[in-house]
């Protein structure tokens, strides 16, 4: 079994609220990970799937069911379902507050992060945790052989990661692609087409890592900017790319201001690619993109709380693949699959100018050394190691 770094995480906050809130994209494995955690902390606890007509129909009358079952941890599945249920679990918490009941009552799942964090911070402030849920990172699928390619080529999404073969995994990323789009999306928004969706999505993979242009994707799509920037919002609201934002500091220079596009989900990238096999990847020119946003995530998946976190670049030629600030120091960050990592220029004038006090080329290979201006190549196993020690 694959432990979940996020299982320790919500044992430490259960005892101090009311409700926690995982949020991460379908088959993700949240709904396992809250099976696994309620086993140890309250084995009577009560799943209710919200997309069950049955288990819906349960909560006819939500206020009563909740007081008949009050003292027992209720998983509320697909929350985004029942927006409704939101002011009423506040009055539920408070009232039960009152008796002196202050740990978790309610695990709350759900597939839809802006729409999600939005209802529920509006009833719920001070009352709920967030943690996210991203797929198998690197560390978690350590123990298993080839990990690192593997996980690579097949992304992170336990059954994809799992399958018996890289043609089994892509079979089960192709459908996965094609439910969201089919089924999904349309719950959430019917105006979408399928098909337009799916090009966009599939013109993105392309573009991974790159400067995202509105406009130039209207004008291949036929449809406005206005329009692409609505559907790339929804599936970054999905939690299935990344905008990764520019790195904004006063240094009297020309900055880049495009936030970064990535599809989150390395495999999800080669799906929508038809990249089936890693020779299929490594001959293919969005392989250099594809590693950069597989160490991002995997990066951000250990990331603490409170970090920030963004790229840096300038018309000039300064460039930082990626920039932390951790702890009051920053970071930087540069990102290359290769065996010999050399420092640029463009490196090398953008440490300056964000004045970063630690600085790492995150590498192919496992050893760790410096390679000059104070820059330490690591692995990408070992930098997440020390990210999570800081």
């Amino acid at each position: 079994m694959i432990i979940r770094d996020l299982t320790l995480k919500l044992q430490e906050l259960m005892p101090d609220f009311p409700a926690i809130a995982i949020l991460g994209p379908r088959q993700v494995g949240k709904t396992t990970l809250a099976q696994e955690l309620v086993e140890i902390i309250d084995p009577q606890s009560i799943y209710l799937d919200l997309e069950s007509p049955s288990d819906r129909s349960k909560l006819t009358e939500p206020e009563q069911y909740l007081d008949l079952h009050e003292g027992r941890l209720i998983i509320l599945d697909e929350i985004q379902r029942m927006p409704d249920l939101f002011p009423l679990l506040r009055g539920v918490i408070d009232r039960r507050r009152k008796k002196g009941i202050r740990s978790c009552q309610f695990l709350i799942l759900g597939s839809a992060s802006l729409d999600l964090i939005r209802q529920s911070s509006e009833t719920l402030a001070g009352r709920i945790a967030y943690e996210e849920l991203p797929g198998f990172n690197v560390l978690e699928v350590d123990s298993i052989e080839g990990h690192l390619d593997k996980i690579w080529l097949r992304g992170g999404f336990p059954d994809s990661f799992l399958a018996n073969t890289d043609k089994s995994s892509m079979t089960w990323r192709g459908n996965f692609i094609t439910t969201y789009l089919e089924r999904d999306i349309p719950q959430i928004a019917q105006f979408v087409p399928a098909n337009r969706l799916r090009r966009l999505w599939t013109m993105l993979a392309h573009q991974q890592g790159q400067l995202i242009n509105l406009s130039k994707l209207g004008t291949s799509l036929d449809l406005t900017s206005p329009t692409v920037k609505g559907y790339v919002e929804m599936l970054e609201g999905l939690l299935l790319i990344r905008s990764l934002r520019p790195w904004l500091v006063n240094v009297g220079k020309r900055l880049v201001k495009a936030p970064k596009i990535y599809i989150r989900d390395s495999g999800i990238t080669h799906a929508l690619l038809n990249l089936t096999k890693l020779d299929d990847l490594l001959g293919h020119p969005v392989v250099g993109g594809s590693w950069e946003g597989f160490i991002i995530e995997n990066i951000l998946s250990v990331l603490p709380k409170g970090a920030e976190y963004g790229f840096y670049r300038t018309s000039g030629g300064a460039e930082l693949d990626l920039v932390l600030s951790l702890n009051g120091e920053i970071w930087a960050i540069e990102i290359k699959r290769t065996l010999s990592p050399k420092l640029s220029k463009g490196f090398l004038n953008a440490v300056e100018d964000i004045q970063a006090s630690q600085k790492y080329f995150v590498y192919a290979g496992t050893d760790t050394f410096p390679i000059g201006s104070g820059t330490v190549a690591i692995g990408l196993k070992d930098f997440m190691l020390k990210l999570k020690a800081s």
